[in-house]
């Protein structure tokens, strides 16, 4: 992979990954354009790794917060008398929540990283799983908060974080926002939740992959521009995300909802014209 494609990727991860319109999905649609084989092991690797780039801006962006939630869950398992405040629950919940994207994965790992990275797939899924988040935007009231996250809402949450590296077009985080505004969360604290669940889902598929393929990446993409790709979608994920919770405070998930829905619907058109192969 040449530099230029590398710094493009990367742009492209970290614009997409926190937003609900499938960071998999752009990624694998733009390689193809590239003329990447996009269900290749090396590429497969590429994706994953380059994503521990945007999930590091997230840790940073929410360091203060990620603190106080392991602040308040080591204060609970040292005293009881510590477990009654949300940090303690939500430490919990974002342990317990995070188990069904790794079972999936770890499942289904060679079916997510073979056969189901298919632009038929990609495009169904975002097509479809529109159509869930406009129910979950329009028919819930959220009125909840940060402070009302239960164990159960983590768990459900991360039940549909899992539906997404099976459905590569779904979004995580337009799985575990639908799921938030589902429980009753608002808008922020449903985008919120998706990054605290997203973080260590992320960081042990990136891990895992750097660690597993590193022999594949080294041969096929090559290492510089991994490294590079991943470096410029910190960058651009850090500003992605002061960009999303802004816009959240104040609209509707309408605008990506509708983007979604056009650019399922531009793929099934390039796929059925010729232009580019599943």
């Amino acid at each position: 992979m040449n530099w230029l494609h590398a710094v493009l990727l990367g742009i492209v991860e970290g614009v997409t990954e926190f937003l609900p319109v499938s960071s998999t999905g752009h990624l694998n649609v733009v390689e193809k354009l590239l003329g990447y084989e996009i269900d290749s092991v090396g590429m497969t690797a590429f994706t994953a790794v380059i994503q521990v780039g945007a999930i590091i801006a997230a840790i940073v962006y929410f360091w203060k917060d990620i603190v106080r939630i392991a602040s308040g869950w080591i204060a609970g398992l040292r005293h009881t008398d510590k477990r009654d405040t949300p940090d303690w629950t939500l430490g919990w919940g974002i342990i317990l929540g995070s188990i069904p994207v790794a079972v999936v994965g770890l499942a289904l790992r060679d079916a997510i990283e073979g056969s189901l990275r298919n632009l038929w797939v990609i495009a169904a899924a975002l097509i479809l799983w529109s159509f869930v988040m406009w129910l979950a935007d329009r028919h819930t009231e959220g009125e909840r908060g940060m402070t009302d996250v239960t164990v159960r809402d983590a768990l459900i949450i991360g039940c549909f974080q899992a539906l997404s590296p099976v459905f590569p077009g779904i979004s995580r985080s337009g799985a575990t926002i639908s799921a938030g505004l589902f429980r009753g969360f608002d808008r922020v604290t449903a985008t919120r939740l998706s990054f605290f669940m997203g973080i260590p889902a992320l960081v042990a598929a990136g891990g895992l992959q750097a660690v597993t393929a590193a022999d594949d990446i080294a041969v096929t993409v090559g290492w510089t521009p991994t490294i590079i790709a991943t470096i410029v979608s910190f960058f651009v994920a850090y500003a992605s995300i002061a960009w999303l919770l802004k816009f959240v405070s104040s609209n509707t998930f309408t605008a990506f909802i509708v983007y979604r829905v056009a650019l399922g619907l531009v793929l099934v058109g390039l796929m059925v014209g010729g232009v580019v192969t599943p």
